[in-house]
């Protein structure tokens, strides 16, 4: 059988797009870590809310830490518990989040924090809040039928101004 040169170039075109696509997939999730949520915290998620410190979830002052505040948050079935937060201008925060069902996202839109929320696991971050506002949380991950009433609020605020409640 006769295969015209034109065909056989674009067989072997498609076979090494095909070889370099599995290539590329492969070292994404090998080498560069591109996989599940490979917390070193893990937690029972039946039993969050009994668990430290999401047994007490709020904004929390802390000493001697890299940090000035830790956030701790559970999200459960369209909502974030705590609903509000409230840190002053210029702190270091660490937020500490998980969730009691399904997985959900955790956005401060406007901000550079982002986490997925997965049940059975602690997703941290720290950062510095330096922009005096009030800033929507949402939840980016699609989590069931009231996904979109899903929010939360973080005020930031003056430092003077929080002193006084």
């Amino acid at each position: 059988m006769h295969i015209h040169k034109y065909e056989k170039w674009w067989l072997v075109f498609g076979t090494g797009t095909l070889v370099a696509f599995l290539l590329i997939i492969g070292v994404s999730a090998f080498h560069a870590g591109t996989h599940p949520n490979n917390s070193k915290w893990t937690i029972n998620y039946e039993k969050v809310n009994e668990i430290a410190p999401f047994d007490n979830p709020g904004v929390h002052k802390v000493e001697g830490k890299d940090w000035d505040y830790e956030v701790v948050l559970v999200a459960s079935a369209f909502s974030y518990n705590p609903m509000e937060i409230e840190i002053p201008v210029g702190s270091t925060v660490r937020f500490i989040a998980t969730t009691t069902d399904v997985v959900h996202g955790f956005e401060v839109a406007g901000t550079n924090i982002n986490m997925m929320l997965e049940p059975g696991y602690v997703s941290e971050k720290i950062t510095t809040v330096d922009k005096i506002g009030e800033y929507t949380v949402v939840c980016n991950e699609y989590c069931g039928t009231g996904h979109a009433m899903m929010y939360s609020t973080l005020k930031v605020v003056d430092s003077d101004d929080n002193s006084s409640h």
